[in-house]
């Protein structure tokens, strides 16, 4: 059990500083919202994570081999998070131009946990390459752990235990910064967030019109054939 717990150790540390949007946002939430919204985004985040090794774990082989075959999965994809970007980044632009300094900073202070938390969760759930990154962690790891349901649960609890108590970390120095977050460079950083959301949108549709980009997926899965 203690080995299992310290082999999980460092995937979780490693998933933590991933770059990808869900970094970003994370970040940019704690910096202007605080530690409280933060933590509860990071809480929706994972309960997708936890949701993909559920569908990892408990589905056939043929059905995770469909999705990687599929590339319409991944044009879907960056197509819902290329549009999350687009109208995040318009409505920026409208209330740049239409709203004063302080209109701004009010509109920013409003927290609503629960619309943070779905946001955590969907940002995460329409990234389909997350679903095939703990697939692959199944296969590699499953072996290893024997396939018993116990010593699974442990590895991927202390996965997910590390994951979210490293990103408390990076929320704590984020809201450092919060004493920075002027209405104006509140406005920019938004603005900056819906631009890499735009460009993680557009990295996922090109994996489903370029399948070449997912050979280490596809060698993985041909092991267990």
């Amino acid at each position: 059990m203690i080995q299992d717990i310290l082999t999980a150790i460092p995937l979780g540390i490693f998933l933590s500083f991933l770059i990808g949007p869900v970094f970003f946002v994370l970040l940019e939430t704690s910096a202007v919202k605080g530690f409280r919204a933060a933590l509860v985004f990071d809480l929706g985040v994972v309960l997708a994570d936890i949701f993909f090794i559920l569908i990892a774990y408990f589905s056939s082989y043929r059905l995770i081999q469909s999705l990687k075959n599929d590339p319409a999965i991944f044009i879907f994809g960056g197509i819902l998070m290329l549009t999350y970007g687009l109208i995040s980044f318009i409505k920026l632009r409208k209330i740049t131009s239409k709203v004063n300094e302080d209109d701004v900073e009010i509109v920013f202070q409003k927290k609503n946990y629960r619309a943070i938390f779905i946001k955590g969760f969907l940002l995460n759930f329409i990234n389909v390459g997350v679903l095939l990154f703990w697939f692959l962690i199944l296969i590699t790891v499953g072996p290893k752990l024997e396939l018993e349901t116990g010593r699974m649960l442990t590895f991927f609890t202390s996965v997910i235990l590390t994951y979210l108590f490293v990103d408390m970390g990076k929320i704590l120095l984020a809201k450092q910064l919060k004493h920075k977050m002027t209405p104006k460079n509140i406005l920019n950083i938004k603005k900056l967030i819906s631009i890499l959301l735009i460009l993680f949108g557009m990295a996922i549709m090109l994996q489903g019109w370029f399948p070449s980009d997912q050979k280490m997926v596809k060698k993985a899965l041909e092991k267990m054939e």
